[in-house]
This record gives structure tokens, sequence and C-alpha cells, in this order.
């Protein structure tokens, strides 16, 4: 249950997100930087501008584009962005970013993910996932996790809903993203919400769920309340 209005909460200010690395079973998240992951996500999105149609910046007609953008990123304070790598391959298959970030208040976002065909529908995305969500609330003690993205983009909204956010509702004509309209779907998880959902992540993310070919024999069952 989320916490009461009336009660006193004795709160104080978490840690301020700082690059970090965070390793799973399938995945590896580092800072994203340009002069190491670069190159292997060009590999990785060229030819799919398509990747790029909810997001903020791209696509990008070339690698020195996408260079600039990953240089600006790893200058900027607004975020803290992460180059998402998979055990398999080895190279940065794409990138996350912790943003709107709120230490005072323990809220903090999870979003310009960014996710190249062979990283989609991988249990290396959804570790990606886990791993910052853990971090939020294990190892840094925030109150609340925030999902958002365009009210049209429904896979992410379905995304959001398999991982365990709970649908908040629509802040209508909340921005103009690439001269188009956008009213923005808000989701969040609370970390009173969290050991639920960590524990459906986990069951998840075993091996045992895997077969021999790697596919799910169980898909992630998140306990009531986290659905749109």
């Amino acid at each position: 249950m989320p916490e009461s209005n009336a009660s006193p909460l004795h709160w104080k200010p978490v840690p301020a997100l700082a690059p970090v690395t965070l390793s799973g079973r399938t995945v590896t998240l580092e800072p994203l930087s340009a002069e190491r992951h670069a190159e292997a996500l060009w590999q990785a999105v060229q030819r799919h501008d398509e990747l790029w149609d909810w997001l903020f910046d791209g696509p990008f007609a070339t690698e020195a584009a996408l260079r600039q953008s990953i240089e600006q990123k790893q200058a900027g304070t607004a975020a803290v962005f992460f180059a998402i790598i998979p055990a398999e391959s080895g190279q940065a298959a794409g990138y996350a970013s912790f943003m709107r970030m709120e230490p005072a208040h323990g809220v903090v976002e999870v979003g310009n993910i960014l996710l190249s065909p062979v990283l989609q529908r991988t249990t290396a995305a959804t570790e990606a996932m886990y791993l910052m969500v853990r971090h939020v609330f294990d190892d840094l003690g925030y109150r609340r996790y925030e999902w958002k993205c365009n009210a049209e983009n429904q896979p992410s909204r379905r995304a959001a809903q398999r991982l365990g956010f709970t649908y908040e509702g629509i802040f209508r004509q909340h921005m103009v993203i690439k001269d188009r309209n956008r009213d923005t779907a808000w989701f969040s998880m609370l970390n009173t919400e969290w050991p639920a959902r960590k524990r459906a992540f986990e069951s998840w993310l075993d091996p045992a769920n895997f077969d021999g070919a790697g596919r799910q024999r169980q898909p992630m069952l998140q306990p009531p309340g986290s659905s749109s």
C-alpha cells in the first residue's frame, strides 16, 4: 500500500543517481560512452529508423551524427545513460537512462530506452530493466520509479504493464516532440510494491524458466495492481 498522507515519514533524501556498472546473468549495463559504444550501436541500429519514432532524437544518417548525440548524452547532467550490452555478443545493442531525477523526494524515471532489433523481446532486455529498478530501490532507497511514454505508443505501454508498473493516467498535450503533439501516459512503481515485483522478475529470469532453446516456460506474472 502507498504511504499514508497523514503519517510522518521521517524521510531523508537519497543519493543522486550516478554512473555505475550493473551486471546480470545475460546483460551488463555500463555508463554510455561514445568512444566505447558508438560504433557497435551504429551497427545495431542503422537501417532501422523506426526505432527512433517515439524517442526525443534520431534517426541519424551517419555514425558520426550518432556519436555526437552520445557525446552530448555523456556530457549532460539531466540524465544518466547506460549502454545495454548482452552477454551473448559483448557489444552495445541499446541504451537506457535514469532521468527526471529528484533525490530529495526519492523519485526517478526510467526513459530514453533504445532497444535495437537484437535486443527486442530478449531475456537481456528484461534483465536490463530489472537491474535498473533493483539499483533504484535496493541500492539507493528511492520511493517511486516512473515510466512515461507517448500515449499512442502501445508497445511501451504493454512493456510497462508487463514489468509491473501501475498505470496512472494521461497528461493531455503534455509535450511537442518532433513537431507533433504528445499526450503522455504515466506509470509508476512504489518501493512498497517492489518486493512483490522483484519476486516476479526473479522468478521469470531464473534459468529454470527457459528451455534448451531459450524459450520461456512461463510468462512474467506480476501481482495485481500493475495493469493499465
